[in-house]
């Protein structure tokens, strides 16, 4: 099984890579069009500023390539931003990728500290194959300053502040907002469940 972890130039994409590597899942770093077209499955990660990133993508030449996948896709914190329509991150609203319906807005933590770092339950589950064994309660490791709102492509929730969707899916789109290659044996489950997808 090929799976793909795109190179955005702003992601840590070692630990990604290292995540499914312990899993037994043949994984390869690249920007190249032509081996994320021919993939089984795509990664998408990021780590940063979502307008920065979307330069970068943009400035490879991906943004089509991004666009027109139709095999399973996994955003991965600012990978999962990226996937939604509108990014509210930096001075004025930007065009994501558009790949699920929908707008990333500034978290409103009522006050507690951003951004939100560290360790939260996923609730709300849904049934989906990307959460087989993976139970209401259980914990992930989050690091974000903004967010995806609750809506009918939210598989699980999580609270900080507010309400927001810790996981998304729109028929081949999946998205986590925190990381599920630091989030210990859940993590991994759910990294695993995505190797495993099928459409």
């Amino acid at each position: 099984m090929r799976l793909i972890i795109v190179d955005t130039g702003c992601a840590n994409l070692a630990s990604v890579q290292y995540a499914f590597t312990r899993l037994g899942v043949d994984t390869h770093i690249s920007d190249d069009a032509a081996q994320i077209n021919s993939a089984e499955r795509i990664v998408l990660p990021g780590v940063g500023s979502a307008p920065y990133a979307m330069e970068k993508i943009r400035g490879k030449g991906l943004e089509d390539t991004l666009q027109n996948l139709s095999q399973p896709v996994l955003g991965i914190c600012l990978g999962m931003q990226l996937i939604f329509e509108t990014l509210d991150e930096g001075s004025m609203p930007s065009q994501g990728l558009g790949l699920v319906p929908g707008r990333i807005g500034l978290l409103d933590t009522k006050g507690a500290p951003s951004p939100h770092m560290g360790w939260n339950t996923l609730g709300d589950l849904k049934d989906d194959p990307i959460l087989e064994s993976v139970k209401s309660g259980s914990y992930a490791y989050f690091v974000h300053s903004f967010a995806a709102p609750i809506s009918n492509n939210t598989l699980a929730s999580s609270e900080y502040g507010m309400k927001f969707s810790a996981i998304v899916r729109h028929k081949n789109i999946w998205g986590c907002q925190f990381h599920p290659e630091r989030s210990s044996h859940i993590g991994a489950q759910i990294l695993k469940n995505f190797s495993k997808v099928t459409l």
